[in-house]
């Protein structure tokens, strides 16, 4: 069977990278100073770079199934997801997290279906997400919302981190909430006035801008009513 992961090596490094090459000695020699900490799916569909626009030292990726954010408290045990945010926070002081969910997610699925007996750290991993969860069948629409109110439980959860509230409410950090549509090209951003998801090709702002105080916005509108979102 042939190795085509090694031609793909030798590829990037005969072609591709001498490119980029003076990209990389300038973020070896400078160090990284990504402005944006990217909590994405680990789905293959999802590329945060297409999405962005953007290269090389420029997004602090995480991914996980589901794009979720494990509670601070360490209450769901230790994760390296919680590790990067505060690495991201503290350490390189990004001014943006965004947390991007998206059609046809296969975690938010499996809330609804299930996982095999084997996969015992994928439900547990999941059960993060389990607030999200709508009490119907299983439906393209119902999948469609719980995919939102997921990316939304996450927005409330990194509001849960002490640093990241911090500078939140400093005006230093914003939170933004995004619906990736894969067969559409279209991203749908938070907006936490209406608490609803709106087209990136409508919207007015990249997502929720600095995260409202809850208590500044309206009950209705606060993402932890009884709506939460969509």
């Amino acid at each position: 069977m042939p190795d085509d992961l090694i031609q793909r090596l030798r590829r990037f490094r005969d072609q591709t990278f001498p490119g980029v090459q003076d990209t990389f000695e300038h973020l070896v020699k400078d160090g990284q100073h990504p402005t944006i900490l990217f909590i994405g799916c680990s789905d293959s569909r999802l590329v945060p770079y297409m999405l962005t626009g953007t290269g090389p030292g420029d997004l602090f990726l995480v991914r996980n199934v589901g794009a979720f954010v494990p509670p601070h408290d360490g209450s769901a045990g230790y994760h390296g997801t919680a590790a990067a945010i505060e690495f991201a926070v503290l350490n390189l002081h990004v001014a943006r997290i965004i947390v991007c969910g998206h059609s046809h997610c296969g975690g938010i699925r499996a809330l609804y279906e299930g996982v095999p007996a084997q996969a015992t750290n994928l439900a547990a991993w999941l059960e993060l997400g389990r607030e999200a969860v709508l009490p119907v069948q299983l439906s393209p629409e119902a999948l469609r919302r719980t995919e939102q109110r997921a990316v939304v439980l996450q927005l409330e959860r990194l509001m849960g981190y002490p640093m990241v509230r911090e500078q939140v409410e400093a005006g230093q950090l914003t939170l933004h909430g995004w619906h990736y549509v894969i067969e559409d090209g279209e991203v749908h951003v938070f907006d936490v006035r209406s608490g609803g998801f709106v087209a990136a090709s409508q919207s007015e702002h990249s997502g929720t801008g600095p995260y409202l105080r809850f208590d500044e916005a309206p009950t209705d509108d606060v993402p932890g009513s009884s709506g939460r979102g969509p």
